[in-house]
């Protein structure tokens, strides 16, 4: 399988990790009126078909360790069900983060829910497998918690201007995110464990474990949210599914495409002696930055905004450029 030699070959993973974990959302937003929670089943396929195709490219190419099918077999009872356990966990607070996304919008959900996960999952991380320089690892991150103060500022500013009744089912979208990042926080470090020990499995054949881990999870949990949506709106039957434009399914199906690529990008940079997993996890987590972009350049969600809004978010990005450029700095200084 492959596997980084370099530090400057791990960095690149990484954004590119950023860069896919920032913009799978993107997906939803070219189906409007698809169920988020419909929408959710095709992000699931996409999510294991990405793991499966990762897993018979690079992770049977190279000559690292053992190849993608080698290590599927190989693989250890307590790997693969930490692998999984990740994935339920990760389920969950995926789920929860698409419903913020569908309630508060990208500039919203992944500011607040992602910028929480980094924070819980960088430290969490840390403490299992220490790795790189933590004076500049945690100072990043607290650069990352102002970000996320600033721009939870700049919502309620934006909130200001909206209607009592909008305005209370956009504080329902924040209390998910936050509820979404506490879980999201945590999935990672049974991802780390999973892959670290005497013959662990290598990071293609734990995304795919991990994958199956989503799924297994994703069966009775969406079916409940079908039935119960969070939003407040009437239950979501299949009909909606099986009904639904075949572009809304391959819409679906990429997005959860690009997030595995992010995923196996980032398992297999954490695996890089000099990385490790926090610093891999939090550079990936930088996806905050880049949905934020998304949602506010792009599907232009603070337009009716205050100026004083945009202020802040201006200044969010900046802590979180330089908070992310402390956490890459932290591995070679």
């Amino acid at each position: 399988m492959f596997e980084p030699q370099s530090y400057a070959v791990a960095l690149t993973l990484m954004v590119v990790s950023m860069l896919c974990w920032g913009s799978w959302a993107n997906s939803m937003k070219m189906c409007p009126g698809y169920r988020f929670q419909l929408f959710y089943w095709d992000y699931v396929l996409g999510l294991l078909a990405g793991a499966a195709l990762w897993g018979v490219t690079l992770g049977s190419w190279g000559g690292a360790g053992r190849s993608f099918a080698a290590d599927l077999a190989h693989a250890g009872g307590t790997h693969v069900g930490l692998a999984m356990l990740g994935g339920a966990v990760f389920n969950v607070a995926n789920l929860l983060l698409v419903a913020a996304i569908d309630i508060a919008g990208l500039a919203v959900a992944f500011p607040v829910g992602i910028g929480l996960a980094l924070v819980v999952g960088a430290v969490s991380s840390y403490v299992l497998a220490p790795a790189g320089n933590p004076a500049l690892l945690f100072g990043g991150i607290a650069l990352v918690v102002a970000a996320i103060v600033l721009d939870a500022l700049a919502y309620r500013l934006r909130e200001s201007v909206l209607a009592t009744g909008q305005r209370s089912v956009s504080v329902r979208g924040v209390v998910l995110s936050l509820v979404a990042g506490l879980l999201m926080g945590t999935f990672y470090p049974f991802v780390a464990r999973s892959m670290s020990g005497v013959d662990a499995p290598g990071p293609y054949a734990i995304a795919m474990f991990f994958a199956l881990g989503v799924l297994l999870c994703a069966l009775p949990a969406n079916l409940l949210l079908m039935r119960k949506p969070l939003d407040g709106g009437p239950p979501a039957p299949i009909a909606g599914w099986l009904a639904a434009p075949l572009r809304w399914h391959l819409w679906g199906a990429l997005g959860g495409g690009i997030w595995c690529t992010g995923a196996v990008m980032n398992f297999v940079a954490s695996r890089a002696h000099v990385v490790g997993p926090a610093v891999s996890y939090s550079i990936g987590q930088g996806a905050t930055m880049i949905s934020a972009g998304w949602g506010v350049l792009v599907w232009r969600e603070f337009t009716a905004a205050p100026a004083r809004a945009r202020v802040l978010l201006g200044w969010m990005f900046v802590l979180f450029l330089c908070g992310l450029s402390a956490v890459a700095l932290a591995p070679v200084l």
